[in-house]
């Protein structure tokens, strides 16, 4: 399925949970001069989930905060819509927004972070670049759009995402893991390690990427700690244990593997 590309041109599909840095990861990749992202979709942060048909966007499962919650959105090579047509339907769906003159072919969806088994059913030769961000941040920097949802069931959707993309990445046949925090602290060296996945020449340009974006959490979170804050302390109890399975910490928002989801063989965290 999916043989629409020239013996030289690559797809790349990046995903991560909302506020998790996908964003500027797809960014980064599509300033590169021989990659291109969609452009002039006319949607949200032109993201192929909403401009396409085939599956259900991320809203129809909750949105941000809550579709990995939702075992529905986990779309694999055993569903219903892995079919040839399904190929097609998304090719034609996306392709007139790529610089089809470009080799890399850049598709940005949070989805992507579940859905890569489905994806590289339809596109067996497509690679899969996921950013995981620390649970807490991530928690925070959605509270914001989502205000009725509480501190614990926010956390919740972290771990139901990534234990999720986790057990899925064995299945992957080209995958690699980013750590929003090591991009911030390191982007040339992090950008190096992505763009020589990708077989991508040459470096890309990190200049624009703000170091500061998670400062605003490593305040906020303490002082909610320390007012005893019931969704925070509850969060807290809640999921400490399981973020250490994971390499980070809830009492240290700047600790974070520099290789998430994956242990130091580089195979699927157990």
């Amino acid at each position: 399925m999916g043989d629409f590309l020239t013996d030289a041109q690559r797809l790349v599909f990046v995903g991560g949970l909302h506020r998790s840095g996908t964003t500027l990861l797809a960014r980064l990749l599509a300033s590169h001069p021989d990659a291109t992202g969609l452009a002039g979709t006319g949607v949200p942060e032109d993201e192929g989930q909403h401009v396409q048909a085939v599956y259900p966007p991320a809203e129809r499962f909750g949105g941000s905060g809550r579709f990995a919650l939702n075992s529905q959105a986990h779309l694999t090579e055993t569903s219903p819509l892995a079919t040839s047509e399904s190929a097609q339907q998304l090719w034609d769906a996306w392709q007139p927004y790529w610089d089809s003159e470009r080799r890399f072919l850049i598709e940005k969806s949070p989805l992507n972070l579940i859905m890569g088994r489905f994806l590289q059913n339809l596109f067996p030769t497509a690679s899969f670049v996921f950013i995981v961000r620390h649970p807490v941040t991530v928690t925070l920097a959605t509270r914001k759009w989502r205000r009725r949802t509480s501190l614990p069931k926010l956390m919740e959707n972290w771990f139901s995402g990534h234990d999720v993309a986790r057990d899925d990445l064995a299945h992957l046949t080209r995958v690699h893991v980013v750590s929003y925090e090591w991009l911030l602290a390191d982007p040339k060296s992090t950008m190096a390690e992505v763009t020589e996945f990708l077989s991508m020449p040459g470096e890309v340009d990190v200049g624009s990427v703000d170091g500061s974006s998670s400062d605003v959490y490593e305040t906020q979170w303490p002082e909610l700690l320390h007012a005893s804050h019931r969704g925070a302390v509850k969060a807290h109890r809640l999921y400490q244990d399981r973020a250490k399975a994971f390499g980070y910490d809830l009492n240290d928002l700047r600790l974070a593997p520099r290789h998430p989801l994956v242990d130091a063989t580089g195979m699927p965290l157990t």
